[in-house]
């Protein structure tokens, strides 16, 4: 343990933090010029956090930073042409230029601009820290603002109950932005670590020594301790939050300038000394510029390699083995990859044994495989974060969001986290995340507990989406997740079907295919040429069966069913073949249908088959939200009898 005096500062690491100050003034030059993108946000004159912390840092410890990450990056690496290339936009930096001035990745460093959201994505490599043993530790850099994103506070409360070994850094800088925290910070900031058990510390970065000590004492007790530590740095913003706009006042700014520790020591250094940095640090800026001016720009990344690329459809027929009812069919995938694969880790709410989860597919699991079933509080937001903290540093994260309803507190996680790190982190990382969830109506949940919403979710560039259906075996489509993922997939599972069996007994005088596809799509054709196609997925095929035989049975109307398994990415040409007989379309969803998968089905096929369609309908629930009130809500969700009259309509008009 470091002793408790603070040690003079070393004329190595002033050049540290001067390097940092002279690579981001130089980054306000090149924006005045316009060679660089978007926006810059220096941390002039917070230099010393990132120093103070790096420099108590092994190789093997992970740090995860916000929008103002350039100093921390340098402190940990020194990397001045892999930062200045990225941010000029260029292929030689860090990240191929793709993520920019707030999106890096490289030697263990991670950054996102997204504040808040980063917090429990840090606290997940943390915990696969932890789950290894390996001895590391990770930080995350957050600002004063960061005090008012929930994700925060649900992620202090898992760090602390689940013993993490993670730092939080709070840099105190006064001002989210331009807003004074006078105006929008109620309370002690140190009392938020503390009111969750969590040790705080507090320095700040005008007495540098003091800065080091702490440093090092925080580090010291997150790895040797292996609990969360919040550490409180107080500094100031020299510069303006981004490029020019600052709104504070010119006095005050002029103050802190006249006691900047790293102007201070300018005026009480040799000026040999000062110099001889200054030209090194001049000669490996300019070295960088340069190198970058002659690199070309980041270049359009590869055509997603699972949009189809054929528009042959290869069917068969179908005999499934499994007839077990489809909780337990996932359960037993879930169990069988665990044995296989030490890497899968289910977190949710509720999902540890006896009670299993809300529909009890991870029953027993936590008694089978301890310490690798977790329940997690209500805290959406921090389980799936964690998740793709985990899936980051290479574990397999399956986290059970017990409603669908609820995934929405997690959308940040998915839209900014999940589904952009493997693309602006250049393919440096993949994300393994599952995340799974029930979904639909019918059980008289009301408006909050039976929604479909899973059209929110599906499109996220870098993800995939996947809706189980009682047609093809759930325990298959596990197994195969969990043997090729490399990228977060969502697994829509409707409620009603946990019950029901697995089973190839389609309709009399129908025959069950599926196409081959890695998910395939499932088509229940008849045995003579149809007169209608019929597009549904999910729970929906239920109703779809039971509506097409009473349409053969009673009306004398055959009807082909396409019902696909993955629902993103999405392969229109199994639909498109159909309408080449038929050129009648029905689309059934229960979700609201604006915007929904039939939209783009729609979309695709005008795009890739325009004219094919004589005649298209859907069916859907209405644009309101769902009853509580067991027979409103069986006349509002589409059913059996909604389809068959839609049928009627369209073949009899």
């Amino acid at each position: 343990m470091i002793s408790e005096k603070s040690a003079p500062v070393s004329l190595q690491l002033y050049a540290k933090a001067i390097l940092i100050r002279s690579v981001e003034q130089r980054l306000l030059e090149l924006f005045k010029e316009g060679r660089l993108f978007g926006t810059v946000h220096t941390c002039i004159g917070q230099e010393w956090t990132g120093v103070a912390v790096a420099e108590s840092l092994k190789d093997g410890d992970l740090i995860f930073s916000n929008h103002r990450c350039h100093g921390h990056y340098l402190a940990k690496t020194g990397d001045v042409e892999g930062l200045i290339g990225e941010i000029m936009g260029k292929q030689n930096g860090m990240c191929g230029g793709r993520g920019g001035s707030q999106h890096i990745c490289s030697q263990g460093f991670y950054s996102n601009g997204i504040q808040g959201g980063i917090v429990p994505v840090a606290a997940g490599l943390a915990m696969s820290q932890k789950m290894r043993g390996t001895g590391f530790i990770a930080v995350v850099f957050i600002g004063d603002g960061t005090l008012g994103e929930g994700a925060l506070y649900e992620t202090l409360n898992i760090a602390s109950k689940w013993e993490l070994p993670l730092l939080v850094v709070l840099e105190n800088n006064y001002y989210a932005q331009s807003t004074s925290q006078r105006e929008t910070l109620a309370g002690n900031i140190l009392t938020r670590g503390e009111a969750f058990g969590i040790k705080s510390a507090h320095a700040n970065t005008w007495e540098t020594e003091d800065l080091m000590a702490a440093a090092a004492r925080s580090v010291d007790y997150v790895r040797n301790e292996c609990r969360p530590l919040f550490l409180q740095i107080d500094t100031y913003r020299l510069m303006a939050h981004s490029k020019g706009d600052d709104d504070r006042d010119p006095e005050e700014v002029k103050e802190y300038w006249a006691k900047d520790p790293i102007e201070l020591f300018r005026q009480q250094t040799a000026s040999k000394d000062i110099d001889e940095i200054d030209r090194k640090i001049r000669v490996s800026i300019d070295a960088a510029v340069s190198k970058s001016d002659a690199t070309p720009y980041s270049a359009m990344s590869e055509v997603n390699e699972e949009d189809p690329t054929s528009t042959v459809v290869e069917w068969e027929p179908t005999c499934i083995p499994s007839t077990d009812r489809m909780v337990n069919a996932i359960h037993l995938s879930l169990q069988r990859n665990m044995e296989r694969n030490d890497n899968i880790i289910l977190i949710g709410e509720d999902i540890e044994g006896p009670y299993g989860g809300a529909f009890k597919v991870t029953k027993n699991l936590s008694q089978e495989f301890p310490g690798r079933v977790r329940n997690t509080p209500i805290s959406e937001s921090a389980l799936v974060g964690l998740g793709n903290g985990l899936a980051l540093n290479g574990l397999l994260p399956v986290c059970e969001v017990m409603f669908g309803d609820f995934l929405g507190l997690a959308f940040d996680q998915l839209l900014n986290h999940a589904s952009k790190f493997r693309y602006m982190y250049n393919d440096q990382v993949r994300v393994p995340l599952v995340v799974r969830t029930p979904m639909g109506g019918k059980r008289g949940y009301g408006p909050t507990h039976s929604q479909s919403i899973e059209k929110h979710f599906m499109g996220l560039p870098g993800t995939r989406m996947l809706a189980l259906h009682s047609r093809f075996d759930p325990g298959l489509v596990y197994d195969e997740v969990f043997v090729s993922i490399d990228r977060p997939t969502i697994i829509i599972e409707n409620k009603l079907l946990y019950g029901l069996r697995v089973s190839d007994q389609v309709p009399g005088g129908f025959l069950l295919e599926h196409s081959h596809e890695q998910f395939p799509t499932t088509r229940i054709r008849p045995l003579s040429p149809p007169d209608l196609t019929v597009l549904c997925y999910g729970g929906m095929l239920i109703d779809v069966e039971r509506a097409i035989q009473e349409l053969c049975d009673e009306h004398e109307i055959l009807c082909e069913v396409i019902c696909p398994l993955q629902l993103y990415p999405f392969n229109p040409w199994p639909v498109i073949e159909s309408l080449q007989t038929t050129r009648k379309l029905l689309i059934v969803e229960e979700g609201i249908n604006f915007a929904s998968l039939g939209s783009e089905l729609l979309a695709q096929i005008a795009e890739h088959q325009p004219g094919i369609l004589q005649q298209v309908c859907r069916v859907a629930s209405p644009k309101h939200p769902i009853p509580s009130s067991g027979p409103l809500e069986k006349q509002c969700l589409p059913g059996e009898h909604h389809v068959v009259a839609t049928a009627l309509k369209m073949i009899n008009s």
